[in-house]
């Protein structure tokens, strides 16, 4: 009997993606964080519905979505079952007809090759390796992807815990850039920024390796409470207007439905 995808996960975590010692991860990269941030808990505070209240239209392509910082796709692989319908018995259900592709990326080669190893989705959910904050390596891949189905943007981006990292790694002007670029490449936009807490405890993982901190965190002027700073980001510096708050999770992380006032449904 095949083990657990679980269970397969952590196996290839364990033995294949070391992180710094003290568990440190300074791009978010960590091998094992389904462990101790389970995708369940998030998808829960979603409505299995969303994609058919959000795209209820009947369309002649499928829907594209995008997931950055996808970690080794277990939160990825949640968030389809979830929002798509698929259960782990029925393989072939979708929502009102629809066809589902999502594109997920993250920094960390060891990590997307084990998200691939282990995809029950190989033709629905593609992996690849993207530094999301290189303006070109990001425009050719997602450029390319999109073109294969004549879209122009992706219907929903899903952005989980990611905010922090680009914040710490890139500084203030950064972060700004990087919820333009999302805003610019979706229609909705799905976000699960960490509290400042994250942000110094992240700090205190370093300082205890005897490391640096990281380059910006001194320097931050967006500090206090993210989600309120990123939601103001995005309502008035990135044509998005703000839809809902599906609940927080037990680890005090909202997640933020946000959506496009520029972009159009396509039917």
């Amino acid at each position: 009997m095949a083990a657990p995808m679980s269970a397969r996960w952590k196996v290839l975590a364990d033995a294949e993606s070391p992180v710094l010692p003290g568990g440190a991860a300074p791009y978010g990269n960590f091998p094992n964080y389904s462990c101790f941030h389970p995708p369940e808990e998030r998808v829960s505070l979603l409505p299995a519905t969303l994609l058919s209240e959000l795209f209820p239209s009947p369309r002649a392509g499928p829907l594209l979505g995008l997931d950055v910082g996808c970690n080794s796709g277990e939160l990825s692989v949640a968030l389809y079952r979830h929002l798509f319908g698929f259960n782990h018995t029925n393989l072939e259900h979708s929502v009102d007809g629809m066809d589902f592709h999502l594109l997920c990326c993250d920094i960390d080669a060891d990590l997307i090759e084990r998200a691939k190893q282990c995809s029950p989705f190989p033709g629905s959910i593609s992996y690849t390796t993207l530094d999301i904050m290189d303006p070109s390596a990001r425009e050719t891949l997602l450029t390319s992807y999109l073109n294969k189905f004549g879209r122009c943007w992706f219907d929903i981006c899903f952005c989980m815990s990611i905010t922090m990292w680009i914040h710490l790694n890139h500084g203030d002007s950064g972060l700004v850039k990087f919820l333009s670029f999302l805003a610019t490449k979706c229609m909705y936009l799905l976000l699960e920024p960490q509290p400042w807490k994250c942000y110094r405890a992240a700090a205190r993982r370093l300082r205890k390796l005897g490391r640096n901190d990281f380059d910006h965190f001194h320097s931050l002027t967006i500090k206090g409470n993210m989600a309120e700073k990123i939601t103001q980001i995005l309502t008035r510096d990135c044509a998005m207007e703000f839809v809902c708050c599906f609940g927080s999770t037990s680890w005090d992380r909202s997640l933020l439905l946000f959506k496009s006032k520029e972009k159009k449904h396509l039917g």
